[in-house]
């Protein structure tokens, strides 16, 4: 006998679902049952990445400007017919490798923080008439920053953290759960090319992680589908680090 559809029925937003870890994420969580709507930019060519998918509807949309993210639940719920499951991945640049705690990693901090909110608030609204809502978030990769870049990285996941505290204290009492994923060295195309210019980052990478390798997309989006199911339903204000097991930070 096969397994149930762990989401059956459900409808999911995914967002930087073009490829990379959002890919994964939409992917996984429409074999398990779900109906998404994958949103990345223009660019992306998301629309017709997914064209021939079944269950998952590509859409257009500003990624990164936090006042286009109600108009892009509004589209989810016209598109798909409701909304339950909210998985918050972003693209963030950086010109190089983040060292040091700075008026760089602020500014990714600054619009990860408007990002994840405007997008929480924005699918509230729908998320309270769900029997099982869920936001969940990711946090950044860790290829954005330099190989001894500990007290930067630990700087960025207390921020996500104490973030995703308030949003499970807010959202609570609706039956609403929210996490984040905290992914290691993942090989997305954004990392690829990062590791391909910085082949010492991608060694070091590898060398400080317990499983010894770069992990794969779908090492998160095993996670989140986790997260975004039942067997979560009392897991939140909490993440889950997706690295391998870390040697250093």
């Amino acid at each position: 006998m096969s397994e149930p559809l762990r989401l059956y029925g459900l409808k999911a937003l995914v967002t930087n679902a073009a490829d990379g870890i959002g890919e994964a994420v939409a992917r996984t969580l429409v074999k398990h049952g779900a109906t998404v709507l994958a949103a990345d930019t223009a660019a992306s060519g998301v629309e017709q990445h997914y064209r021939q998918v079944r269950g998952i509807t590509g859409h257009v949309s500003p990624m990164t400007d936090s006042s286009r993210l109600p108009a892009l639940v509004d589209a989810c719920i016209e598109k798909i017919g409701g909304l339950d499951i909210v998985v918050g991945d972003f693209p963030y640049s950086v010109e190089a490798p983040i060292e040091a705690p700075g008026p760089e990693l602020d500014r990714l901090l600054e619009l990860r923080t408007a990002l994840v909110t405007s997008l929480a608030r924005s699918a509230l609204p729908e998320l309270k008439k769900s029997p099982a809502g869920r936001i969940i978030s990711l946090g950044f990769l860790r290829s954005l920053f330099a190989a001894r870049a500990g007290e930067a990285i630990q700087k960025a996941e207390r921020e996500l953290a104490a973030l995703t505290r308030a949003l499970a204290a807010d959202t609570g009492e609706f039956g609403i759960t929210a996490n984040y994923v905290q992914p290691g060295a993942i090989m997305t195309p954004q990392s690829r090319e990062t590791f391909r210019r910085n082949k010492a980052l991608r060694d070091y990478c590898i060398a400080h992680s317990a499983a010894r390798r770069v992990g794969e997309p779908v090492d998160v989006a095993k996670v989140v589908l986790f997260l975004a199911s039942d067997d979560a339903v009392f897991v939140s204000g909490t993440g889950i680090a997706v690295d391998g097991g870390r040697t250093d930070v």
